[in-house]
């Protein structure tokens, strides 16, 4: 159980930090002990996504709850596995967390706090909406602007950092996701852009992050990046069309 500090926010939340991990043994262990230490009334669910290290193992020597996949399935299926996690056991807020170290424990509590006082439905931890110091690849902030216009074209809404994968979701967005079929394999500017069309309430704060400090990123290299901006713009492109579908419909 998670409580804050306030005279209007007394009721205790349940509250999962969620934690996708493959090959992340040089960094699971301090991401872990950092949340344990910042936030220790929360509790924490790693998805080890079939890494042939040693990160279940200091997974288990931390003393926290685990689900191996069989193979391994990718980072979006074991954020959504997660999140399923969490909408059977009746959480009232997750915060998707990354295991490479680059997610702060105590940003996560601004972007928990933020959700609960102002009533979202996601709160997204940007690194864009402030100078916080983030040192972003050059073609990273290039795809995020481009990101961040076609959402505000299509959404009347800015969103700085469309791509953060640090986000705190309610119980209703728990509950949507955890049913979605067709969960993108990349959800992130998709993904809002899908929420914001139905209705949802979608808030970004300015948060601090790290670089990853050991391993490899899902995005490194070159093949990584094209791909995922490919994907990317047929996802987005795919949701737009849906909309503009069921837009003519309900006018018909």
């Amino acid at each position: 159980m998670y409580t804050l500090i306030g005279d209007d926010m007394t009721k205790k939340d349940k509250l999962l930090f969620v934690i996708p991990a493959y090959n992340e043994e040089e960094n699971i262990g301090k991401v872990l002990k950092e949340i344990k230490h910042d936030i220790p009334n929360a509790d924490i669910l790693v998805i080890n996504d079939c890494s042939r290290d040693r990160t279940v193992d200091i997974v288990k020597k931390n003393k926290v709850k685990c689900i191996s996949n069989i193979f391994n399935m990718g980072y979006a299926m074991a954020v959504q596995t997660g999140i399923k996690y969490a909408a059977i056991h009746d959480y009232d807020y997750v915060i998707q967390f990354d295991a490479d170290g680059q997610h702060i424990a105590k940003e996560a509590n601004k972007l928990y706090e933020h959700a609960k006082k102002n009533n979202c439905d996601i709160v997204i931890g940007s690194r864009y909406l402030k100078d916080m110091g983030y040192p972003c690849p050059k073609f990273r902030r290039i795809g995020t602007k481009i990101f961040e216009k076609i959402i505000k074209c299509s959404c009347k809404k800015t969103i700085a950092d469309p791509l953060s994968g640090f986000q705190c979701l309610n119980k209703k967005v728990i509950k949507r996701y955890a049913k979605m079929g067709n969960y993108p394999e990349f959800p992130d500017a998709n993904l809002v852009i899908e929420m914001l069309l139905s209705g949802y309430k979608i808030e970004e704060i300015p948060v601090k992050m790290r670089l990853r400090e050991a391993g490899e990123s899902m995005h490194g290299g070159i093949i990584k990046p094209i791909k995922y901006m490919i994907n990317m713009f047929y996802t987005i492109f795919f949701v737009l069309i849906t909309f503009s579908k069921k837009k003519v419909k309900a006018h018909e």
